[in-house]
């Protein structure tokens, strides 16, 4: 195979258009290659809404049969049952079929193995790409068997767990607004709905690979207006919004107005350090000064580490951590096998605001307030490591710190940035964050963005 045939394999996961770059030649040869490089006996296979993604999924469970394994169907899903499964039943691996928030003609894999540990560009993916390049895809002798399963009950009896021993009892009865953009997340939020006090409106909570709405992606800002809309025509207390495959989840609050990822890093950090008192929390490179501040303060450890969910599990696993956050709204939780979860983090938020009594803009506002953020701002651009040269040749020799674990920051007394690749898409993402100042967060934003552009 042409190995420009390859260009969907990623950082951390493998994603591209259908079918230029993924097509079902392609994941029946991913299929083989799993097989065969990790020679696992059972795996978990779950998909998205994505219209191309039952046939995507049924082909590639032939593959993994072809290739000897037992495989557990588990039908259209969040990623994060895909985890669930394989941790929960001790699966030797699981493969999730989405493209998260990419365009509807897009597609992909997230790839785990035993314990839902991440499969990616250094432990494994390179491998695959180098047996599909070989043509080095053994069939087995025995064809592995195959079987529908749902562990969505026990998946949502684990969700609930994290409320802790008081369970649902002290939670208030809120009315939350729910929109799932038409991804997976609708028949779960309905399912937890059923043991929860509060009143959930659900908006787009119809599985519809079409995206009559637009593609599931609350950051970006044409996206929010509709969940936004819903909190204030129905007077809700909170908004939730996730992208398709609700590995992540989106704040909005009393007033509509959407609460960057950023921010509830901190809360959850203070509030899981209550009761964990000096755990190590991870956090990514982009935006790090309130979250440094607030667990530091909460007698935790900040660790910084590369933005990505695979890299940031393997960083948490290596420092034990209880809770690592991105300001893309990733959270990811040490009792959920170091994964991501875009369900855990919208009940903890729902717990502290019923334990505190305090509306969701007064539990972020004097963080806000302390940190201004310009939220991450994209950019196509046509030579992005040039792009980035340019702004540290413009910048660098006044900062008071530069560092690259992702991409490149640069630190000064009063304001910082992070400017980086995307490991999933051809674009460039900055983000400018300042000590209590608008107008020099406006100043310094503009001034890169006319660089790179």
């Amino acid at each position: 195979m042409d190995a420009k045939g390859l260009a969907c394999f990623k950082a951390y996961d493998i994603r591209g258009r259908v079918p230029q770059d993924l097509n079902l030649e392609l994941v029946r040869h991913i299929g083989l290659a799993y097989a065969a490089e990790f020679a696992p006996k059972t795996v978990c296979v779950g998909y998205d809404i994505r219209l191309s993604s039952p046939d995507f999924a049924k082909v590639l469970i032939a593959a993994l049969q072809d290739g000897g394994v037992d495989v557990v169907d588990l039908g259209q899903c969040g990623t994060e049952e895909v985890y669930f499964a394989t941790f929960s039943q001790g699966f030797d691996g699981g493969i999730m079929v989405t493209a998260s928030h990419n365009p509807k003609d897009w597609n992909g894999l997230k790839l785990v193995g035993k314990g839902a540990t991440p499969i990616h560009s250094g432990n494994g993916l390179q491998k695959l790409e180098q047996r599909i390049l070989t043509s080095n895809l053994p069939i087995a002798e025995r064809r592995g068997a195959s079987r529908h399963e749902s562990y969505r009950e026990a998946y949502i009896a684990h969700l609930l767990e994290y409320l802790g021993p008081q369970g649902v009892k002290n939670l208030a009865p809120l009315t939350i607004v729910a929109n799932p953009g038409n991804g997976c997340a609708g028949p779960v939020v309905a399912e937890l709905a059923k043991h929860l006090p509060c009143t959930i409106v659900p908006i787009y909570a119809e599985p519809d690979g079409t995206f009559p709405h637009g593609v599931p992606n609350p950051l970006l800002p044409e996206n929010r207006e509709l969940t936004r809309k819903a909190v204030l025509e129905n007077k809700a207390s909170l908004g939730i919004a996730w992208d398709g495959d609700f590995d992540r989840c989106f704040f909005f609050d009393e007033h509509g107005e959407f609460v960057e990822g950023y921010y509830v890093v901190g809360l959850l950090a203070e509030a899981l350090l209550a009761t964990h008192p000096g755990a190590s929390i991870l956090h990514d490179p982009r935006l790090t000064w309130n979250t440094r501040e607030v667990v530091t303060a909460a007698g935790g450890t900040p660790i910084e580490t590369r933005t990505g969910h695979a890299f940031m599990k393997d960083r948490m696993r290596q420092e034990n951590a209880l809770y690592g956050g991105e300001m893309s709204a990733h959270h990811y939780f040490k009792n959920f096998a170091f994964c991501d979860s875009g369900m855990i983090v919208w009940l903890l938020v729902y717990q502290l605001m019923s334990r505190t009594g305090l509306p969701l803009s007064q539990l972020v506002g004097k963080r806000m307030a302390r940190y201004p953020v310009s939220g991450e701002i994209n950019r196509k651009v046509e030579n992005a490591e040039a792009a980035i040269q340019k702004v540290r040749a413009a910048f660098e020799k006044d900062a008071i710190a530069t560092t690259f674990v992702d991409g490149v920051s640069m630190e000064f007394p009063d304001w910082r940035c992070n400017i980086r690749m995307s490991n999933t898409e051809p674009l460039l993402r900055l983000n400018v964050e300042t000590r209590a100042n608008p107008a020099l967060l406006e100043e310094k934003t503009k001034a890169i963005l006319a660089l790179i552009e």
